[in-house]
């Protein structure tokens, strides 16, 4: 595999750094946000740390690491070409997130929470193109501003604090900011592998389901360290495939699928990382999906 141009190289010692990132939105010491790191030779994934970052301090922080690298970040990029263009807010990503900057938590929270309830029943009007590809959820899934309730998975704030942060980074970001810097950014969705290889829910244990789900990391683990479904084999040293199948929040498991993904996107990167040759430049794309 060839260094893909002069702006995103490999190391020297020829391999890939790859980072995969599984966010939240509201980061704690608790509930952090977890980065898996490793690198990339040839068809194999050596993950070497598993990091949490405990607020967004620290992930900023991370955003600066010198590059050459990349990320595959589990949120969404961008918002709905349909809300984007009834609103009139913008044309262009580097416009779209500092338009949802600009107005604060609750004040995106008011102008997307609306969107989406007037939605209901109708999905081509909330969710972007992807969305109804990969089965991921709406973007515009925010929170109640009067209830203050967040409707779960809350990605809509997921888009919130992580895209703006990106922008504010100055990574590049493949068919949204094609800006020449050395780290990349690529959105992930790590369901999008568990459902590749039909298994059953890995994530969140309660009492009731603790033993079946431990069981499930697993067994997850077993197909990513034989290379499918992505054709890259993730190794993991033994103290870190202990930590995925232990870690009931499944958020360690999650950050790792963000690398393979993320290392799937990088060994095509003269190709424009495998995204579609044109993305929507206010919706965004989710690695390792093809265009229907």
């Amino acid at each position: 595999m060839k260094p893909c141009g002069r702006c995103w190289r490999h190391g020297a010692d020829g391999a890939v750094k790859i980072f995969g990132v599984d966010f939240t939105s509201r980061p704690t010491p608790r509930k952090p946000i977890v980065v898996a790191e490793g690198r990339l030779r040839g068809r194999r994934l050596a993950i070497a740390a598993i990091e949490p970052l405990a607020d967004f301090a620290a992930f900023e922080r991370f955003l600066q690491l010198p590059g050459p690298w990349v990320g595959g970040f589990d949120f969404p990029f961008g918002l709905p070409r349909r809300f984007v263009a009834a609103h009139g807010l913008a044309r262009d990503w580097p416009a779209l997130t500092a338009w949802a900057a600009a107005l604060g938590r609750e004040g995106f929270c008011a102008a997307t929470y609306p969107a989406f309830r007037a939605a209901k029943g109708r999905p081509d009007e909330k969710h972007r193109e992807v969305d109804a590809l990969a089965g991921s959820h709406s973007p515009l899934k925010t929170m109640d501003p009067q209830r203050r309730q967040a409707i779960n998975p809350p990605v809509g704030l997921m888009f919130f604090e992580g895209a703006p942060r990106l922008a504010a980074a100055g990574l590049r970001v493949p068919g949204l900011r094609e800006n020449g810097d050395a780290r990349v950014a690529l959105e992930a969705y790590p369901a999008r592998v568990a459902r590749a290889l039909n298994l059953p829910r890995y994530k969140n244990d309660t009492a009731a389901t603790a033993a079946a789900r431990r069981a499930a990391r697993r067994e997850l683990l077993r197909p990513l360290a034989a290379g499918q479904p992505l054709g890259i084999v993730v190794a993991l040293p033994p103290a870190l495939a202990a930590r995925c199948v232990e870690d009931a929040s499944g958020d360690c498991l999650d950050a790792v699928i963000c690398a393979l993904q993320a290392a799937w996107c990088a060994q095509r990167a003269e190709d424009g990382f495998g995204l579609p040759a044109r993305v929507d430049p206010v919706e965004g794309w989710i690695a390792t999906v093809a265009r229907g």
